[in-house]
């Protein structure tokens, strides 16, 4: 049976991963925000020329479907990389960001 997946184990797996291949001089803030802007972008040209419709059924077809969870997959590391090194909570910030919202824009 495996473990279970938490932020902290994937950014320890993603630090070793880049520490094996001496990638952390390449792992500056800079370079990582411009690095997830990227995948982001490429996240977005799968949608970019989708229909609403077509875009709400893009996980049906299993091509794109693995094209769309490599990107997010993509997003999500860098993202984790970017806390790891400016020293963010992940999970408390937006915890905290949550909060702010729903101080900010209350229920009816």
């Amino acid at each position: 049976m495996t473990e279970p997946l938490d932020v902290a184990k994937l950014q320890r797996r993603l630090a070793e991963f880049a520490a094996a291949r001496d990638w952390q001089p390449y792992h500056t803030p800079k370079n990582l925000v411009a690095a997830l802007s990227v995948e982001a972008s490429e996240l977005v040209e799968i949608f970019q020329w989708l229909t609403p419709e077509e875009s709400a059924r893009v996980m049906g077809d299993p091509d794109t479907a693995h094209r769309v969870t490599d990107e997010i997959a993509d997003v999500l590391a860098y993202l984790l990389q970017l806390c790891e090194v400016l020293g963010v909570d992940p999970l408390a910030a937006l915890d905290a960001k949550i909060d702010r919202n729903e101080r900010r824009f209350p229920a009816p």
